[in-house]
């Protein structure tokens, strides 16, 4: 009777989780389904939202490579590639002492994770005081500066785990050979943790990407990035949707096309960070 009470259930437990990825995938799907509609409809025609047959114009995408959105992209991507790049080394060999050597105890973890939720506000007015002491402000090195704040502490706790992970013992047999603690850990150690490093990499790329509270503040102008430039679009004169809607989609397709392709690295590296833990 059990048996045949569970083999009956089975069918409505697949089709609860079955509608269940359904309605999360038109949650994820619907929004960039309606930007791109956007994107090719007019003001008059956005009013009317459940609009779906409708004659498409390309202004908004002609509007978009006038105003400097492609150029925001490139400002975007390069404070965030520089970004990565110093928080991994700088994260790396923090993760790796902090692993190893115990340095601090778990005050020190403790401390690295509080930075990730420290309010930005609380930085912002030192960052903006500092940038105009020393004539950075709005400048590219002014934003790399403040996303160091917040995408540093999130890669160097992103990789304590996977050291922790990190079998101890082929280190300890290069220390034998004659490699230097420095050599061990650029030789051996790093090509351990290379999966965690890269993912740690993207989620930190993802967040210098979405910044707009510390670009809008400290580079409004000439070195505005991404988000700044898409927030622009929201004028005195009211939103101009239509053309918000393509900056959006310039902002979402390059990150998406990358998660793409990568994907199975990162569900790797995810999964051998979470070991330790």
């Amino acid at each position: 009777m059990t048996t045949l009470n569970s083999t009956r259930l089975k069918p409505t437990w697949t089709l609860a989780g079955n509608s269940l990825l359904i309605l999360m995938a038109l949650s994820v799907f619907l929004p960039f389904f309606w930007l791109s509609l956007g994107s090719f409809k007019t003001g008059a025609q956005l009013n009317n939202p459940a609009l779906l047959l409708f004659k498409p114009t390309l202004e908004n995408w002609k509007e978009v490579l006038r105003s400097g959105v492609l150029e925001s992209a490139y400002r975007s991507a390069t404070v965030g590639l520089v970004t990565v790049s110093l928080s991994v080394v700088i994260g790396s060999m923090g993760a790796y002492a902090i692993s190893r050597y115990k340095t601090g105890g778990s005050s020190t973890r403790f401390g690295i994770l509080a930075a990730q939720v420290l309010p930005p506000a609380v930085l912002v007015f030192p960052f903006l005081e500092v940038s105009y002491k020393f004539r950075l402000n709005d400048t590219l090195f002014a934003v790399i500066i403040s996303h160091l704040s917040f995408v540093l502490p999130v890669i160097t706790w992103f990789l304590i785990g996977f050291f922790d992970a990190a079998p101890k013992e082929v280190e300890e047999q290069a220390l034998v050979d004659g490699l230097s603690r420095f050599q061990a850990f650029r030789k051996v150690v790093i090509p351990q943790v290379a999966p965690g490093i890269g993912a740690a990499a993207v989620f930190g790329f993802v967040l210098s990407w979405n910044d707009l509270f510390y670009a809008l503040i400290l580079a409004p102008g000439n070195s505005a990035t991404l988000p700044v430039k898409i927030a622009s679009f929201n004028t005195f004169r009211g939103v101009e949707l239509g053309a918000m809607c393509a900056a959006i989609l310039v902002a979402v397709i390059p990150v998406l096309i990358v998660s793409f392709f990568i994907q199975k690295r990162l569900v790797r590296g995810i999964s051998g960070g979470a070991v330790k833990y």
